[in-house]
């Protein structure tokens, strides 16, 4: 459907015309239209389509992750073999798909990154994201090529309703006060001189969307009575964005209404997009338990236990700052006395505690034998794998010898990505396997390496990020005990000088 096949009254044309005006004083809200020119470009690129693909995908890091993620989903397991490369990715996935996922990502982050006041607008907003994930679930039910694709048109079927909020506030408003809220589709036409779903699709046209995208914008109705025939194919992408859109603003408020409005609407649709009502619920669940992480202010994503847990972590991690501060603090008054076995104690000590680690190590370089020995440790860890924890002094290529050597606190996020395993040495694998997170003091005295700290967690704490804050105070818990090591060298020196 053109711009010109619409019915688009004077006033109608008035009202995109103010449209047009907002947007070009405001800011178009692409950024997002121009971020998809080299998306476009590449997906209708002929010989070098490809690589134009492969070079617009790696210039950003998340779409490469995104990329990467789907061409190794199980959607994609025929093709067997890891993918590790965009370049094959684009071979296994297509230009075309991979287009519609980026179009998808930079349409999300154009409504994330979006400055608006208007809750009514960021509501708008959340839903189409919401649509787009149940979108993605249901055709990844029958791993529909055009998976990508629902999930870019689910979310722009809501985009004549983001327009109006974020530009036109003022209409929407009266919309509201017109209808009611959940009634701004049928009152729309009488108050703007056309359809919100019509305004999408001038602004989908007006940013030279594909018109396969365009299409998917089209609403298709479910009949009231039973025994319809599947949709064709050119309508199935229509369909399921149709449905998902639906499904995303019952789904949003979270109530009982809501959830019994998606199982009326996935019985009615079910027959036309040749998919089973059950199927279709769990995948509108899953939907809806990713939803919670993704959405902000929506009833379903809970936000006023997120915040209230997002405080209690702020306030343990700021009560683990403390503790590494007092620990610091009896560090330093230790630091004339203490031996540097003492004070590696109150190191390990101080990290376990405020860090709330799994298990916490000390390892010891012993330069005569050319080998790192555990010496103590906090926490879950057998005497006997403690005892069988040392290796080599002499370089290897792994993430504790590359501590070492660059003397520099080392964070591991996810000690279990298969990527990652090749930098993890074998003493490690058979004692600490358990980890999934862990961090790296390096202890070097007069450059050389003198020994370490470890501490890691497993799986039943939440995953973690250190703070500059944290990796501040670490440092200079290290300094304090290479200060000491270093004391007792120079000891050593005058020592051995004087005999």
């Amino acid at each position: 459907m053109t711009i010109d096949a619409m019915t688009t009254s004077a006033h109608g044309e008035q009202t995109l015309a103010l449209l047009w005006e907002r947007t070009r004083r405001q800011g178009d809200m692409p950024a997002f239209a121009k971020a998809i020119g080299a998306v476009l470009g590449a997906m209708r690129g002929e010989e070098d389509g490809e690589f134009s693909m492969t070079e617009t995908v790696l210039s950003d890091p998340v779409l490469t992750n995104k990329v990467l993620r789907l061409a190794n989903s199980s959607m994609y397991s025929a093709f067997g073999q890891h993918v590790a490369t965009v370049s094959k990715a684009v071979l296994v996935l297509g230009t075309e798909a991979i287009g519609h996922l980026a179009l998808g990502l930079k349409l999300v982050e154009e409504l994330a990154s979006a400055s608006t006041d208007s809750r009514q607008a960021h509501i708008e907003m959340e839903k189409a994201v919401l649509a787009g994930l149940v979108a993605r679930e249901l055709a990844a039910t029958v791993r529909s090529p055009h998976t990508e694709q629902a999930v870019v048109c689910s979310m722009l079927h809501t985009l004549g309703r983001m327009m109006v909020t974020f530009y036109l506030p003022e209409l929407w408003m009266k919309i509201q006060q017109r209808g009611g809220p959940g009634n701004e589709d049928a009152v729309a036409p009488e108050l703007l001189g056309i359809s919100l779903a019509d305004i999408g699709m001038a602004a989908a046209q007006r940013w030279n969307l594909p018109s396969n995208l365009v299409s998917g914008m089209r609403t298709v109705e479910a009949a009231k009575d039973e025994g319809q025939a599947p949709l064709p194919a050119a309508d199935w992408v229509a369909g399921i964005a149709t449905l998902a859109r639906r499904c995303a603003s019952s789904l949003w408020h979270d109530d009982a209404a809501g959830a019994a409005e998606v199982l009326r609407m996935t019985a009615a649709y079910a027959p036309l997009l040749g998919l089973e009502p059950e199927r279709m619920q769990e995948a509108i669940a899953q939907a809806r338990e990713a939803a919670t992480e993704e959405l902000a202010i929506a009833p379903l994503s809970k936000p006023l236990e997120r915040r209230a847990k997002a405080m209690a972590q702020t306030r343990q991690r700021a009560a683990g700052n403390r503790i590494l501060q007092s620990g610091l603090a009896d560090m330093r008054d230790m630091l004339d006395g203490a031996s540097p076995g003492q004070m590696v104690s109150a190191a390990l000590e101080t990290v376990y505690k405020a860090l709330d680690f799994s298990r916490a190590v000390a390892f010891v370089r012993n330069r005569r034998e050319g080998r790192y020995a555990a010496r103590m440790c906090f926490g879950s860890l057998a005497k006997e794998a403690l005892a069988g924890m040392s290796f080599e002094d002499t370089y290897q290529p792994n993430v504790f010898h590359a501590a070492l050597g660059s003397d520099r606190v080392i964070f591991i996020e996810n000690a279990r990505d298969p990527a990652f395993a090749a930098k993890l040495p074998q003493w490690w694998k058979t004692g600490l396997a358990e980890a999934r997170s862990f961090v790296i003091l390096p202890l070097s005295a007069n450059g050389q390496p003198a020994g370490f700290l470890y501490g890691d967690w497993d799986e039943t704490f939440p995953p973690i990020q250190l703070s500059q804050a944290e990796f501040t105070l670490l440092n200079e818990l290290r300094a304090l005990v290479v200060r000491t090591i270093e004391r007792r060298h120079q000891a050593e020196i005058l020592s051995s000088r004087a005999a």
